[in-house]
């Protein structure tokens, strides 16, 4: 496993002698987030609004001509206790390699009216949420003894939280946020709406500046990128009822986590997850490192040697069209200025801080080997083209769905 990559070097100016005593910087610190990630299957579909781009996404960009079978997204988020003279103005001026464009605009978006609560969940928090929710885990065959975990919904509307349900403990990452920032400023934005294409990178030196924040300038090295996609090799149901799943090694990865959801006739939920202990999280955003260590330690995350995870036939073989995800948390990149002297004061704080964080995920559908599915134009046997009946017989489902 890679070690992680901690950062904490300034490419600006060298910090002055007497400088270690200044322990805040006049202002306080600027904070600069980029959240990189990559997107394949039916996630990549879905980022390029195409139905034609959902199928070449799962066919490895076969399906839908020129769509890539994968696409990488970067949201960039710059918090500052600053506030602007004037209108709030600010810029990314990234390395040509990313090829977004010579400058992402980082515009301050309109607080919009709030219409209903902040954790209102139609069904849920009213009260009216009927159902229940069958929980498995863990890689194999057949289910393990214990399982599954069932959670009643009613129940759990009138506050009556299970066992099953116990957190994780996990620290959520807080990105800047108009919230917690005197002035604020995102990309992509309604200015800037330029995409990264699948060749884009992020590795070279890196400029923000704006009214509201110092010029913060940093680099980024090889290893300090969008992760590589999630490639998904074989999800064909075996003999049991179970579906093995199986992908290539995402280099940089540190932890994989696999999931699958889908519901019976009778409305039940049923969900699954790779973790090898009972656990409540079914999906995960972004992970802090710590978070990646500990999860790891406790076995709820695959290590990163991990690229094969088998769904018992209890799951695969109750539900239809259930979902696939396949995610892998990758390293991040941290920079501040002034680095951190080693003797700081308690108070420390840099001028400005920068962290990149990386996943890639990949979401289809559970034991729908879509190269299998596609096999060829022509006869495995004879070798010659197959007839117009039989070739339309053969089309792979989803491009009957989508009109491929």
């Amino acid at each position: 496993m890679k070690s992680v990559l901690l950062c904490a070097a300034s490419i600006a100016v060298a910090v002055a002698a007497g400088a270690g005593a200044q322990s805040r910087p006049a202002g306080g610190t600027a904070t600069y987030w980029m959240s990189a990630e990559t997107m394949s299957g039916f996630a990549a579909g879905a980022a390029q609004a195409n139905p034609q781009s959902v199928v070449g996404a799962l066919l490895g960009g076969r399906g839908g001509g020129a769509n890539p079978s994968f696409v990488r997204n970067l949201h960039l988020q710059l918090g500052s206790p600053r506030r602007a003279n004037g209108a709030p103005s600010a810029e990314h001026l990234p390395p040509a390699g990313l090829g977004a464009g010579p400058s992402l605009p980082l515009t301050t978006p309109q607080a919009a009216p709030q219409t209903t609560p902040p954790n209102y969940m139609p069904g849920m928090t009213d009260g009216n949420m009927r159902g229940r929710l069958l929980i498995y885990w863990g890689c194999g065959e057949q289910a393990r003894s214990g399982q599954p975990v069932e959670i009643d919904f009613a129940r759990m509307a009138r506050g009556e939280v299970p066992a099953a349900m116990a957190a994780l403990n996990l620290q959520p990452m807080m990105p800047p946020s108009p919230a917690t920032s005197a002035t604020y400023g995102e990309w992509p934005n309604e200015r800037g709406r330029t995409t990264v294409p699948a060749t884009g990178s992020l590795v070279g030196d890196h400029v923000v500046r704006g009214n509201y924040s110092p010029e913060i300038r940093f680099a980024l090295a090889q290893g300090q990128d969008f992760l590589a996609p999630v490639n998904v090799t074989s999800n064909s149901p075996a003999a049991s009822g179970s579906v093995p799943v199986t992908w290539q090694a995402v280099p940089n990865a540190r932890a994989y986590f696999v999931m699958a959801t889908g519901a019976r006739e009778d409305g039940t939920i049923v969900m699954w997850t790779s973790s090898e202990v009972q656990a409540a999280q079914m999906a995960f955003d972004y992970l802090s490192q710590g978070d990646i260590d500990r999860l790891l330690q406790q076995r709820v995350l695959l290590n990163p040697q991990t690229t094969q995870c088998t769904v018992p036939a209890e799951v695969a073989g109750s539900v239809q069209a259930a979902s696939l995800m396949v995610n892998a948390f990758g390293p991040e990149a941290n920079f501040s200025h002034p680095a951190r002297p080693a003797n700081a004061p308690r108070n420390w704080a840099p001028e400005w801080a920068v962290k990149l964080r990386t996943r890639s995920t990949y979401m289809g559908m559970l034991g729908m080997d879509m190269a299998a599915m596609m096999g060829g134009n022509r006869n495995a046997r004879s070798g010659e083209e197959p007839s117009r009946p039989e070739r339309r017989r053969r089309r792979n489902p989803l491009e009957r769905i989508f009109g491929q």
